[in-house]
């Protein structure tokens, strides 16, 4: 069921956990859970193992939100993020956000994963995944000169 995305999967597992050995452990794990829930329907299973990974992560790194940046506004909505797709993130720069900021930029813009959603997986309010995802785009535009979309290529990654 999921020979033909596994490579995705590990990248994706890779981006959430920011660290090579956490990533295999949270993809096999992310993996098995997927296989064992017999409720998971075929159409669906990249999503699932995705989400199972996610779950995984988040239960592994306890990622958590920084005190509250006032200086950050907060206005940002997923309908104002850039969508041009011709650009990308880079890889490294995603990796180098803080275990939280690099979990709300995922879930939040890359995922399209609702506010709500995010704030109950992550155990936080929607203010901070708000300001967490603005302080993310911040770093972000501060570490490289094109404009951002919500892909990543992995091709680096691929060794």
């Amino acid at each position: 069921m999921f020979t033909e995305g596994l490579d995705d999967l590990y990248q994706f597992s890779l981006v959430m956990t920011g660290d090579r050995e956490r990533a295999e452990q949270c993809f096999v794990a992310g993996l098995e859970d997927c296989i064992k829930a017999n409720e998971v329907f075929r159409e669906w299973a990249h999503s699932w193992a995705k989400r199972f990974i996610i779950q995984i992560a988040i239960r592994e790194l306890k990622p958590r939100p920084r005190a509250s940046s006032f200086g950050i506004p907060v206005a940002t909505r997923m309908r104002d993020l850039p969508s041009d797709r011709g650009r990308h993130f880079e890889l490294a720069d995603v990796l180098a956000l803080e275990d939280f900021e690099r979990f709300v930029f995922v879930m939040s813009v890359l995922e399209r994963y609702s506010e709500h959603d995010c704030a109950l997986l992550l155990g936080c309010t929607l203010r901070q995944i708000n300001e967490t995802r603005n302080r993310a785009f911040a770093q972000l535009m501060g570490s490289c000169s094109t404009v951002f979309s919500s892909e990543i290529h992995f091709d680096e990654v691929r060794r």
